[in-house]
C-alpha cells in the first residue's frame, strides 16, 4: 500500500509538538488530570524534555528513553514525550511498543497532525488495514484539503476489497489535485479485479483523448484488451500507436507479444527483430527475451530466432559485453564454435570482469584440441580469476594433454586447494592427478590421488578403470584392481576400453577363460580398431592353449599399427612373451 504522507515523517517536529499541545502554555502552571503542575515541576519537565531531545540527537537511545519517561513520570499527559518515545522504540524495531505509545499519544492531543501519520505507519507496517480507516479520517478532519490523505484511505479500502468506496475517494482526489497517472493507475486495478473490462478501457480511452502523445495510455490499454483475449482490439491500438512513435521499441515488443499470443509467430519475430534494433530498448531487457527461447531448444526454429536476434544486439550494442556474450552463447548453441569463440574473445576485451565468458572460451578450445589456446586465454583468465577452481582445473586439463604433466599437476592441486565444496571436481581433480603422477612414474602419489578421488565419488567410473589398469600393470593389489575394473563396467556398461581393461587384470589373475570373454566384448564394442587390444587377444589365446589364434592376432595387431620388438618376437617365434 502507498501511504505517500507517511514518507514526510522527520526530525525536527518535537520542540514544536511540545510547545503546541499544552492547554495554557502561556499560564505558569500546566493542568494534569485537574491537579496544575507546579512552576518547578514544569520547568524540570522542560529540562528533562530538551535533555532527552540532546541524547537522541547524540544517538544515546537509551539515556534519552530514560529521560523521556521521567518526563512522563512527572507529566503522565506529555504526547510528545510519548511520541518520542514511540520512535526510539521503533528505532529498537519495538512496533508493538510503538503503535501502544502512538495511541495515547493521540488520546492526549488528538489535533497533532504528526501523531496520527506516525501511527498510520506502524498500522500498515504490522497490517492493521482495518485500523487505517478511523486514522485516516482524522487526518482529513484535521487537514481536509490534503489529497494524500484520501489517497492513502482509498489505498486502504482497495486492500480490503471496499472497491466502490476506494473509486469514490479517489474522485475526491482527482477533485482536489486533478487527474494523475497514480490514480489513473490505482482506478485500473480496481476495474480489472472487478472484471470491469468496459471501464478499464474507457479510462485509458480518455487518456488518449486527453494526451494523445502519451504512448504509456495506448500500451496500458492494449494489455487490458490482450489479457482478456480481445487480442486484435490490442493490435489495432498499438498499431495506432505506431503510426504516432514508429521508432518506440516498447510497442514493437508489445506487438510482438500479441502476435505471439495470435500465434503469428512470423509476425511477431519481425517486430522482435524491429525492437533488437532499436538502440533505446535496454540491452538487459533484449537478452532476457534471447534467454526466453532457451526452453524451446533443441527446436530447430527456436535456436535460429535466438541466433539470429543476439547477432542483432551486437551491432545495436556495440559497446556492450553482455551483447557480445549472448551472441556467443547463440552460436555454441547452434554449434558455431569457431564464431563463439570470436564472439567471446570481444566480449571479454570489452570487459575482462566476465567470468563465465572466460570459462566458455577455455571449454570450446578444449573441445576443440586448441590446447594452446586454452593454455593462453585461461592463463589471462586466472589473472583476473586466481582464485577460480574450475579454471585451473581446464588449464590443468590443457598442460596434461600436451604432455607438460609437471605444469599440470600444479594446476589441479591449486584446484585441490581452492575448492570444498564441488565433489564432482574434487575427484576429477584427484583422478587427473593420478594420471599425471602416473605418467612421471610418481607411483605413491599416483595412487594417493586415486584414493583420494573416490573418496569424493566412489562411482567415478573413469578414475576406477585407470586406477585398476595401472595397478595392473605393476602387477600390485590385482583382487582391488579387478574390483574396481569390474564396478567401472557395471557403472558403463558396452565400453570397450573399460572391458580391456578388466580382461587384462583377469589376464594378469591368470583367469583366462574369463579373460577371453571380456576381451571379446571389448572387440565388439570397440570402434577404433586397437591394436593393443587385438595383441591382448592373441595373449589370452596362446595362454588358452590355441597358438594359431594367438599368433593370427598379433599379424592382425601389427597390421592395426602395433611396432615393438615383443610383437615380433610373439610373431617370429609364435609364443607369448611378457
Amino acid at each position: 500500500m502507498k501511504l505517500t504522507a507517511l514518507t514526510i515523517l522527520g526530525l525536527g517536529i518535537s520542540v514544536a509538538g511540545f510547545a503546541q499541545n499544552k492547554p495554557g502554555k502561556d499560564n505558569a502552571a500546566i493542568i494534569i488530570a485537574g491537579k496544575p503542575l507546579t512552576n518547578a515541576d514544569s520547568g524540570l519537565v522542560k529540562q528533562l524534555f530538551f535533555s532527552a531531545l540532546r541524547e537522541k540527537t547524540a544517538e544515546n537511545y537509551k539515556s534519552a528513553a530514560s529521560f523521556f519517561n521521567r518526563v512522563l513520570q512527572i507529566d503522565p499527559t506529555n504526547d510528545a514525550s510519548m511520541f518520542e518515545l514511540a520512535n526510539l522504540e521503533k528505532i529498537q524495531n519495538n512496533q508493538k511498543a510503538s503503535r501502544t505509545l502512538l495511541e495515547r499519544a493521540v488520546t492526549v492531543n488528538p489535533n497533532n497532525e504528526w501523531y496520527w501519520i506516525a501511527l498510520a505507519d506502524s498500522y500498515e507496517k504490522s497490517n492493521d488495514i482495518d485500523k487505517l480507516e478511523n486514522v485516516f479520517n482524522e487526518l482529513i478532519r484535521i487537514n481536509p484539503n490534503k489529497p494524500d490523505y484520501y489517497y492513502d484511505k482509498a489505498n486502504a479500502f482497495t486492500i480490503q476489497k471496499k472497491y466502490e468506496e476506494a473509486l469514490k475517494l479517489y474522485d475526491k482526489v482527482e477533485e482536489l489535485a486533478g487527474p494523475n497517472d497514480d490514480l489513473l493507475a490505482s482506478r485500473q486495478k480496481i476495474f480489472l479485479k472487478q472484471g470491469n473490462i468496459k471501464a478499464a478501457a474507457a479510462a485509458l480511452e480518455k487518456a488518449i483523448a486527453t494526451d494523445p502523445t502519451q504512448l504509456k495510455y495506448y500500451l496500458m490499454l492494449a494489455e487490458v484488451y490482450n489479457s482478456n483475449n480481445l487480442n486484435d482490439k490490442a493490435t489495432a491500438i498499438l498499431e495506432k500507436a505506431k503510426k504516432l512513435a514508429p521508432d518506440n521499441g516498447t510497442l514493437h515488443l508489445a506487438l510482438a507479444d500479441i502476435y505471439r499470443d495470435k500465434k503469428n509467430y512470423e509476425a511477431s519475430f519481425h517486430e522482435l527483430e524491429i525492437a533488437f534494433a532499436i538502440p533505446d530498448v535496454d540491452v538487459e531487457q533484449k537478452i532476457r527475451i534471447i534467454l526466453g527461447y532457451i526452453p524451446k531448444f533443441p527446436e530447430v526454429n527456436a535456436k535460429a530466432s535466438a541466433l539470429a536476434l543476439s547477432k542483432i544486439i551486437t551491432t545495436t550494442h556495440p559497446t556492450s559485453n553482455k551483447a557480445f556474450a549472448i551472441y556467443g552463447d547463440m552460436l555454441l548453441q547452434n554449434e558455431k564454435f569457431n564464431e563463439a569463440k570470436e564472439a567471446y574473445k570481444k566480449s571479454i576485451e570489452l570487459n575482462s570482469q566476465a567470468y563465465i565468458v572466460h570459462e566458455q572460451l577455455v571449454r570450446i578450445e578444449l573441445g576443440e584440441s586448441d590446447y594452446d589456446g586454452a593454455i593462453k586465454d585461461g592463463e589471462n583468465a586466472l589473472s583476473y580469476f586466481p582464485n577460480q577452481a574450475w579454471m585451473n582445473y581446464l588449464v590443468g586439463i590443457a598442460w596434461q594433454q600436451k604432455k607438460d604433466f609437471n605444469k599440470a599437476v600444479s594446476y589441479f592441486k591449486n584446484v585441490t586447494s581452492l575448492e570444498a565444496q564441488d565433489k564432482d571436481l574434487l575427484s576429477q581433480a584427484y583422478s587427473a592427478l593420478g594420471d599425471c603422477y602416473h605418467a612421471i612414474s610418481d607411483n605413491k602419489n599416483s595412487d594417493a590421488s586415486y584414493d583420494k578421488a573416490l573418496t569424493y565419488n566412489p562411482d567415478n567410473a573413469f578414475t576406477l578403470n585407470n586406477y585398476a589398469y595401472y595397478l595392473s600393470l605393476r602387477n600390485e593389489q590385482l583382487v582391488k584392481a579387478a574390483q574396481m575394473s569390474k564396478h567401472s563396467n557395471e557403472l558403463q556398461i558396452n565400453t570397450a576400453s573399460f572391458e580391456d581393461t578388466y580382461a587384462w587384470i583377469l589376464f594378469k589373475q591368470k583367469n583366462y577363460t574369463a579373460a577371453k570373454l571380456w576381451i571379446e566384448k571389448s572387440l565388439i564394442h570397440d570402434k577404433t580398431a586397437s591394436s593393443v587390444k587385438t595383441e591382448h587377444y592373441g595373449d589370452i589365446m596362446y595362454l588358452l592353449g590355441n597358438v594359431d589364434a594367438a599368433v593370427q592376432q598379433w599379424i592382425k595387431a601389427k597390421a592395426q599399427g602395433a611396432a615393438s620388438p615383443v610383437l615380433e618376437r610373439k610373431i617370429n617365434e609364435k609364443k607369448y612373451i611378457e
